[in-house]
């Protein structure tokens, strides 16, 4: 067995043997007003927390969209001390990414249509091939494993209305045959947020699937009077479901694997990109985007876990019972039931990218102290005058549960006021232990990885 020289100091730190052990190195974390700024405040290590009672109030909003522009000369990315990054494969439109239990790394292209599959050598800083696995799909993203385990049969693929899924077996690099289609209809509409991510429960039973709203606010959604509504959450077995074009959106939905019995999980999750599962505790876990036009610092993103039954507060509240009065409707009598999320971020970061991280013995692993730690890829948004977002940070985690901090890990995509010449997107720990960063502003897959030289 191989371990990174930094995961050694660790441990003989974690003996007495090389100085004195930090429980978190980390530094106290800013939090109020000092949480927030523009990417000119951002730098790996820098930790932020913030809290329901960190929002101002709404204001006039700005729409400043980045441009995206060439790596200038002598720009480079950052990350943390005892870390380097580098890239890893150059791959245009690259999102979602997914570690098959081989150790392949696939890839959802999604505005390509396409599922990519890079193969690499365990501690390899550069891909041994790159094969395309399907084509032809309609804004693919989320990708699952079926079942779970060390023996797939299927790979399951979240395209914009629909889920289909391949035969697979390990090491196949290409699908055997056309997809089968097993949800043909996800909502009745397939507008604005366009990502549809998968995970399989842990008991291996049903999947789940996060599927975004078909707008900001809900404004398309015909007046319904509370009385009505409520009706319509009894239909819907779920409180605070949506109707109308949103129907089935905004929501974390369940099915069974053959694609029958779909049920609604949690409703009023805006825009969850990512899902994933709490290695611990097995607990759905949404990173979020937030609705717009509110000001550059309200509301905020978030990641979180997701309780069956449970009302995160779209379209009508926000982070709590924070009304919005912008829908047609209103629903008064929702107040009270909103789930507060469990870690927030800047307003506009806009998180895509979430992967829980487990610390493996692979020749570039993490210290232990990242075990059960979550990475978030910010990829910034085009409704807010300061620059935010445009990184990854660490979600710092104890026994399963989020302290609510955020901690800065890569950084240095931003050129100026305007331009950017990368936006992360999609985040994975590679069978070695290596951290992926998919990046489709710049069309590269990037990997950080422990600085120390193996042995």
């Amino acid at each position: 067995m191989r371990v990174s020289s930094a995961r050694v100091v660790f441990l003989l730190a974690g003996l007495g043997l090389a100085g004195p052990v930090l429980a978190d190195p980390s530094p106290a974390p800013l939090t109020g007003a000092a949480a927030m700024g523009d990417w000119t405040k951002d730098s790996p290590g820098v930790v932020r927390r913030l809290t329901e009672a960190d929002m101002p109030a709404p204001t006039a909003a700005t729409a400043l969209p980045s441009q995206i522009a060439p790596r200038p000369p002598g720009a480079e990315l950052h990350t943390l001390p005892g870390f380097s990054v580098a890239p890893f494969a150059k791959l245009a439109n690259a999102r979602q990414i997914r570690i098959a239990p081989n150790g392949d790394i696939f890839v959802a292209q999604s505005a390509s249509g396409q599922i990519s599959v890079i193969r690499a050598a365990d501690g390899s800083a550069a891909p041994q091939s790159v094969s395309l696995f399907a084509k032809g799909l309609t804004l693919p993203y989320g990708i699952a494993f079926y079942p779970a385990g060390p023996h797939p049969k299927w790979v399951y693929v979240g395209e914009v209305n629909r889920v289909v899924r391949f035969a697979y077996h390990n090491g196949d690099l290409a699908a055997s045959g056309p997809p089968q289609v097993i949800i043909p209809k996800i909502a009745p509409s397939v507008s604005d947020h366009v990502t549809r991510d998968l995970e399989v429960s842990r008991d291996g039973q049903r999947l789940y699937l996060a599927v975004g709203s078909g707008s900001n606010v809900g404004t398309e959604m015909p007046a319904k009077t509370v009385a009505e509504a409520k009706a319509w959450d009894a239909q819907r077995h779920a409180m605070g479901a949506a109707w109308g074009p949103e129907e089935n959106r905004a929501d974390i939905l369940t099915f069974k694997p053959d694609g029958s019995d779909i049920r609604i999980v949690a409703t009023g999750v805006r825009n969850c990109v990512t899902l994933r599962l709490e290695p611990r505790t097995g607990q759905p876990w949404c990173a979020v985007n937030e609705r717009d036009m509110l000001g550059d610092n309200l509301p905020f993103d978030y990641a979180t876990s997701i309780k069956t039954g449970a009302f995160y507060g779209w379209p009508w509240f926000y982070i709590g019972d924070h009304v919005d009065s912008r829908p047609k409707s209103a629903r008064p009598d929702l107040a009270g039931k909103v789930t507060v999320p469990d870690v927030l971020f800047q307003a506009h970061s806009a998180p895509l990218g979430l992967a829980f991280y487990r610390a493996s013995e692979g020749p570039d692993a993490f210290p232990a102290a990242y075990d059960g730690d979550a990475f978030v890829a910010l990829h910034g948004s085009w409704n807010r005058a300061q620059r935010t977002g445009y990184k990854v940070v660490r979600l710092k985690f104890h026994n399963g549960v989020a302290d609510g901090s955020y901690e800065d890990v890569l950084t240095g995509f931003v050129i100026d006021s305007r331009k950017v010449w990368g936006r992360p997107v999609g985040v994975a720990e590679a069978h070695d232990g290596a951290l992926l960063v998919s990046d489709d502003g710049g069309g590269m897959i990037w990997r950080i990885a422990p600085s120390a030289a193996r042995p």
